[in-house]
């Protein structure tokens, strides 16, 4: 139950749903439960998600699913749905995968428990670094960023090279973020190997999601070799990101960019600041969170692309009646691609990067007047399946279809049945900018690229917490109508702010 000792001031919850769920009996669960391991037969550790949307087809809108003797509810209905975003009854649940990641995370704005005040604190001092005239200000570093993606792309257009799409999506936005955010260079593009901060982190992902395939008791003999590799996945990002605190300090302001904010702005109503560690913990959920999701929606958006070509075209000329012979587009050009958006969003429909949200009962309640939870009792909401009923998205749900987002459809829809940014007032902080920043890109790459698919590929999703696409390459082909050079921007200096570490 979401009660605290006051020794520990840490969330006890229900680590198993018999406890918080009085009718648990009355949710279906799959057939063939063994002893101990629960409901393992036919899963994979590999790919735990994709599992569940497969057993939620054959078991309906909520389910349960029991692993090494704890029980976890998964929800996915629309009306289910629906009722867990009521902020008078439900909050986030931090649990699963994400609290495996509080020793990289701690307290940091994805991670935080609900009792804990830095996430509150770190929310309202950092909200006006996502607001328009914010934004706005980034707009010409991410132009910059993304001059570096072309480059390397006009290059594999010419030798008539495969581009590796999520390795690229990742550099770019890893460097976006790193660079609006933290006036910090990485140089992604400059290396022939994933810099060592996107190693460790996928190392630290991928290790919070193996714990959860392996019985707590057993988990220190079981992964003795990946714990170590996890303490030193940490220990990398925490000596990165004290650097780039270290060098920021010594070097003073950057025109108010996240990182200023974090190091020398108070809370508007307390006059509190944020602590050293706090710092440090918000710089590494906003590299990690600030990248990794949104690398991930390109990745798949570009795939889809290359598939439907007819998509692809009207796109295409969406961006250039909307922006011209322009060499860089400005700011507000990019919320004019309305076409280009809702290929996004249906992107992020069918493959939410973020697969899943977790709501924990604040009093004793009874869920969509159905199943009644005990306060502290949660369960995990499927993102990937809520985006696909077919009560709300129709018989063809799987169907890859950016006019499901036309403002006609969106009106008809019930709300909270589209959630790639979670829910309520612990939702997806940095969404506008994430949204921003992808509609861009595709701006850019559909203007200048024809985009060609491998014919022997088909997508095979990796997951590590988050989910991207394997070993997708497309072959890009430089366009030659229209005027699709974009030129690097610069700060005053003529280079770019940070040094590489």
């Amino acid at each position: 139950m979401a009660e605290t000792t006051a020794r520990t001031a840490v969330p006890k919850g229900f680590r198993s749903a018999e406890q918080g769920w009085p009718a648990l009996h009355r949710i279906p669960h799959p057939p063939y439960r063994l002893p101990l391991l629960g409901d393992l037969v036919g899963s994979s550790r590999r790919t735990p998600v994709q599992d569940s949307v497969r057993i939620a087809r054959r078991l309906g809108p909520i389910f349960r699913r029991k692993v090494f003797g704890n029980e976890f509810v998964f929800t996915w209905g629309a009306r289910l749905a629906a009722d867990l975003a009521d902020e008078s009854r439900f909050a986030k649940h931090v649990g699963l995968g994400v609290a495996n990641l509080r020793p990289l995370a701690g307290d940091g704005l994805f991670t935080a428990y609900n009792h804990e005040p830095n996430w509150q604190l770190a929310h309202d001092v950092l909200a006006p670094g996502f607001s328009r005239e914010a934004m706005s200000g980034y707009h010409p570093m991410m132009l910059s960023v993304a001059a570096r993606l072309t480059e390397h792309w006009d290059r594999a257009a010419a030798d008539g090279r495969w581009v590796d799409v999520p390795g690229d999506m990742t550099k770019l936005t890893l460097e976006t973020i790193a660079r609006t955010g933290f006036g910090h260079d990485f140089g992604s593009f400059e290396r022939s190997r994933p810099h060592p901060f996107v190693t460790a982190m996928i190392g630290a992902l991928s290790h919070a999601q193996r714990l959860n395939n392996v019985p707590p008791p057993l988990a220190p003999l079981l992964l003795r070799r990946s714990n170590r590799r996890n303490a030193e996945d940490i220990a990398r990002l925490g000596h990165i990101v004290d650097e780039v605190v270290r060098r920021r300090r010594a070097d003073g302001h950057a025109d108010g960019d996240l990182l200023d904010r974090m190091l020398e702005t108070a809370h508007p109503a307390t006059g509190e600041r944020l602590s050293p560690e706090n710092v440090r913990r918000q710089v590494i959920t906003f590299l990690v969170a600030g990248h990794e999701t949104t690398s991930g929606a390109l990745s798949f958006a570009l795939h889809h692309l290359s598939l439907h070509p007819d998509v692809a075209d009207r796109a295409r000329a969406e961006v250039d009646r909307v922006w011209g012979a322009t060499d860089t587009p400005a700011y507000e050009q990019v919320a004019r691609l309305r076409h280009v958006r809702r290929v996004l969003d249906e992107a992020l429909r069918l493959w939410p990067t973020a697969p899943a949200y977790s709501r924990e009962a604040t009093e004793d309640t009874v869920l969509a007047d159905e199943h009644p939870m005990r306060r502290g009792a949660w369960t995990l909401v499927l993102t990937p399946m809520l985006h696909r009923d077919p009560e709300v998205w129709g018989a063809d749900a799987d169907r890859f279809d950016p006019d499901r987002f036309e403002p006609r459809a969106v009106r008809a829809r019930p709300p909270h049945t589209y959630k790639p940014f979670g829910t309520g007032a612990r939702a997806c902080i940095g969404r506008q900018f994430a949204l921003h920043e992808a509609t861009l890109i595709l701006g850019l790459l559909l203007r200048r690229y024809d985009l060609h698919p491998d014919p022997a590929y088909r997508l095979r999703v990796t997951e590590r917490l988050t989910l991207m696409p394997e070993g997708l390459r497309l072959r890009p082909e430089r366009r030659n109508a229209g005027r699709t050079d974009i030129p690097a921007q610069r700060t005053d200096s003529g280079q770019p702010r940070g040094p590489v570490v």
